[in-house]
Parts: structure tokens; sequence; C-alpha cells
């Protein structure tokens, strides 16, 4: 049987065809707590074998699910235990630089819950999140559950759409990741003058 994968996803082939949900559950989990890995891309090629009749899309759906939330809890272990000393020392190894990691904290200590939620669509982001929740003081329970949302809604969204999109799902989501960059722009700008607006406010009153 021919490999029912696009292009960019043809390199999964191998992985996918060997060892299955097992690589489905351990890419999306070491990315997860991060560690660069093709984790959507993978989830997106499982979702691309299912509709082919490879794969059963709720195993996919499920391993996955299990995976992410692990995955998150390890990295939010990590940086509860570490902190900012481990991730200042050892985050570069994985793109956290210091600066990065300041900006991604502050964004947190903001927003909670919502960011854990949205960070699982951000790049960079669904790698990062749990370790800066963790070393941000986030209480666990509620980490827990918002990171479970988002890996739901994550799960589904990517897996349903390769299920139905099949070879044509390269298509849906380099389109969807073209406005997904418009809209994170938006809403970067957005809480930017929002911060400004408060820092003048404050600096007024004084």
């Amino acid at each position: 049987m021919s490999t029912p994968l696009p292009g960019p996803l043809e390199h999964l082939a191998p992985l996918l065809g060997h060892y299955g949900y097992w690589a489905v559950g351990a890419v999306v989990l070491v990315e997860d707590f991060g560690v660069p890995a093709p984790g959507e891309t993978i989830l997106l090629a499982a979702g691309v074998y299912a509709g082919a009749g490879r794969l059963d899309i709720v195993a996919v759906a499920a391993v996955a699910f299990a995976a992410a939330v692990v995955g998150d809890n390890i990295g939010y272990l990590v940086g509860r235990a570490g902190g900012r000393a481990f991730v200042h020392r050892w985050g570069r190894y994985v793109f956290l630089t210091p600066k990065r990691f300041a900006a991604a904290e502050a964004f947190f200590g903001r927003h909670g819950g919502k960011i854990v939620t949205v960070a699982r669509f951000v790049e960079g982001l669904r790698q990062a999140n749990g370790i800066i929740a963790g070393t941000s003081g986030m209480r666990w329970r509620r980490f827990l559950a918002f990171n479970a949302l988002g890996a739901a809604l994550w799960v589904g969204v990517w897996a349903t759409l390769a299920y139905l999109a099949g070879d044509h799902i390269t298509t849906v989501y380099d389109e969807i990741k073209h406005y997904q960059l418009y809209v994170v722009a938006s809403v970067a700008a957005l809480l930017a003058a929002l911060v400004t607006r408060h820092l003048l406010r404050r600096r007024h009153e004084r």
C-alpha cells in the first residue's frame, strides 16, 4: 500500500509505519516538555493515516491527548523544581533563552489559565508553557485543568482536520497558519497597547 502522506509529512511515514501510536505518543510527549520535536506534524500525519484506514482516529486522539497532558506536566514539574536558575542554565538548548523566557513569564503572569489553553496552538509557547507555568508559581490544579482543555482542543482540531482533509491537509494547515500569524500579531499589539496604557496611568497617578 502506498503511503497516504503528502510531501511535507512524508518523512514521518517510516516512523508511523513501524511504531504507529507509540510514535505519536512519544513525539508529542517530548515536544511538550521543551524538546524540539515535530509533535503537531506527527499528529497531522497520524490523522491522515487514520483517514486512509491505517490507524484508528479515536486511538490517535486518545494517545495524543494523554501524551500532551503528561508532557506539559513534566515541564511544569521541571519549572517548579528547578525554577529560573534551571531555565537560564539549560533553556538555551531548547531555544528558551532568558530574554524569551522573561517575556513569556510576564505574559503568563497577566493571563494565567487562558494562556495555558491557547498556548497549545502557538509554536514556542506550546513547548515552553508547562515549564513557565511551573516557574511562575501557577497552582498545579489550575494548570492541569486549563492544560487538559487546551490539549483536548488542540488534538480535536488537528486530528479531525487531518482525518477529513487527507492529502489536502498541508494546504489547509498552511492557510490556517497564515491567518494565525495575523491573529497572534493583533493580540500581541493589543496587549502591548494595554500594558503601555496601564504604565502611563500609573505614572500619571504618581
